[in-house]
């Protein structure tokens, strides 16, 4: 495959699941949207490399969906003087279910996605 089609099948797969993979990691601890984008990239051995303007939007339609809530933190006491509040996002009960059905929904997905490229096989 070349490189450019590959990336653009990368990106598109991407897009398909970003949201549900976001409600996981949140699940799995609440946190800050730069913090997301370095735990996406770890899982995802680099193909899960986001840009914040990627993110963000993502973040912004889960939480007016009612799927993540989010608060400022405040500055930890002994933490070096100045340091910027930053916007702890956290999955809610809604968000949970979201996930619980989007990751049924992937998984009937992909299960019918190798069924029919194992069927193409010569």
């Amino acid at each position: 495959m070349a490189a450019d089609s590959e990336q653009r099948f990368v990106q598109q797969l991407k897009k398909g699941v970003l949201e549900m993979l976001v409600l996981q990691l949140l699940t799995h601890q609440p946190c800050h949207g730069y913090e997301l984008i370095v735990r996406l990239r770890d899982a995802g051995s680099g193909l899960l490399d986001l840009k914040e303007g990627t993110l963000y939007p993502i973040l912004y339609r889960l939480e007016e969906e009612g799927a993540i809530s989010s608060a400022w933190s405040s500055p930890e006491p002994g933490i070096r003087p100045g340091k910027v509040p930053r916007r702890i996002y956290t999955v809610t009960p809604r968000g949970t279910a979201l996930l619980e059905q989007e990751t049924e929904l992937w998984h009937t997905f992909t299960a019918c996605v190798d069924q029919a490229l194992e069927r193409d096989q010569p």
